[in-house]
């Protein structure tokens, strides 16, 4: 790829992340409406580099001084702090029990005939970077944004000890058909909420198989949410049960199942099991679309894939491969050779849809990622609302290598952060 189009490129990433964090940085007050008036429109505009947003008062759009004393408030400061996160490792740390993660506690071990994954999430407060010098004050579990990615195999039982140490009462909700009305994470059922100091152990058969998504339920629910106490459940499916009951993961009943469908789908299902040799062969990322409200006016002012605003940029290379930005800015490599699936959840507050779209690339669509044939087939574009998610299936083997765009596609998000490349090699 010449190397004018990777300038282009960075030109293009440096302007957009430029302007949104100046007209973040230079008010705190500033709203979404502004910080789109100082950024124009991406593209060319972007590129001629205009104006900074004009700032407002925030008090004129319902901002409440006190409601920032007790709930936070962020701030421009410099640079990223919060190194600990990295959004590229993100794509790809799943935890399944195994092995040894700094940020999560975890087991897997055999417990009455059953595989029990087991893993320790706790509340905190702390401030997290979503932009070069922007720091957001938000609640999170583990002290990251989006929380960790949970992964088990359908059938196992997922036991998570939480523990609360936040300043607001909170809890874990799992998006899973959960047979257990006490294990909800809901203010009514089981412990309730946990304030401050409480602890209390969850426990959740990992079902059905698919892309889910764990909240804090607390009330006011947008406000637990918005600030950042959410992340994603894999659940693998079970080849053993797909063979078994084949018509539980596609849209056909069971006098029409052929023995070479039913082939197909337990060859599909070993794909999606990391424990099986035929998941090497993919390249499975989580991405996590969020969005933050820096002002508290209920809309956001920066959009993001996993919080950074922007991080799957372009920023300084030699065209070869060889990223001299930094470990927060660059875009995501993409091996050719190899089967690409992206584990997309929408956890957006505040927009009652987000959305991703791929330059010059088609997909297939698995909604919710609960059954292994594609509910939507060679597709650009795919919508989802709040809570929301699927899988995607990419295949980038017939393509030049190069950069290749993909961005939500309401505009305004895509200005205000949510904008990425693939690089393919």
């Amino acid at each position: 790829m010449p190397s004018m189009t990777y300038d282009r490129a960075r030109a293009l990433t440096a302007q957009l992340e430029e302007r949104l964090t100046d007209s973040l940085g230079g008010d705190l007050a500033a709203t979404r409406r502004s910080v789109l008036g100082g950024l124009g429109l991406a593209g060319s505009s972007a590129l001629a580099g205009v104006g900074r947003a004009d700032s407002h008062d925030a008090n004129g759009s319902g901002h409440d001084d006190a409601d920032d004393r007790t709930h936070g408030n962020f701030g421009a400061v410099g640079e990223y702090r919060d190194l600990d996160f990295d959004p590229h490792d993100y794509l790809t740390r799943f935890n399944t029990g195994h092995g040894e993660s700094a940020n999560v506690p975890q087991d897997v071990y055999e417990e009455d005939g059953r595989t029990v994954r087991e893993f320790t999430l706790t509340a905190v407060d702390t401030p997290i970077s979503i932009a070069p010098g922007i720091e957001f004050s938000a609640w999170s579990y583990n002290g990251q944004v989006p929380g960790p990615t949970l992964r088990a195999v359908e059938g196992d039982l997922i036991r998570v000890h939480f523990e609360n140490l936040g300043r607001h009462a909170h809890t874990i909700h799992p998006h899973l058909r959960n047979l257990d009305p006490s294990m909800d994470g809901v203010p009514t059922n089981g412990p309730g909420v946990l304030d401050t100091g409480e602890s209390y152990t969850y426990e959740w058969i990992a079902q059905p198989a698919g892309c889910h998504f764990y909240h804090c339920h607390s009330l006011p629910l947008k406000e637990h949410i918005h600030r950042g106490l959410y992340g994603a459940i894999i659940v693998d499916p079970d080849p053993e049960r797909v063979a078994e009951r084949p018509a539980a993961y596609c849209e056909f009943h069971p006098s029409q199942i052929t023995e070479e469908l039913r082939a197909d789908l337990v060859a599909e299902a070993k794909t999606r099991n990391h424990a099986y040799a035929e998941n090497d062969a993919v390249n499975e990322m989580v991405m996590v679309m969020n969005g933050f409200d820096t002002n508290f006016d209920g809309d956001n002012e920066v959009y993001a894939v996993n919080t950074r605003a922007f991080a799957y940029g372009v920023g300084e290379t030699d065209g070869e491969g060889h990223w001299q930005a930094g470990e927060t800015k660059r875009p995501i490599q993409v091996d050719r050779t190899r089967r690409q699936r992206v584990y997309l959840i929408n956890a957006i507050e505040f927009d009652p849809i987000n959305s991703l779209h791929t330059h010059s690339q088609f997909f297939d669509y698995y909604d919710h990622g609960t059954a292994l044939r594609p509910t939507h087939r060679t597709v650009d574009t795919v919508m989802q609302c709040q809570a929301q998610r699927g899988i995607i299936e990419l295949d980038y083997s017939t393509h030049d290598p190069g950069l290749y765009m993909f961005h939500a596609h309401q505009s305004e998000f895509a200005e205000l952060g949510w904008m990425s490349f693939f690089e393919v090699v």
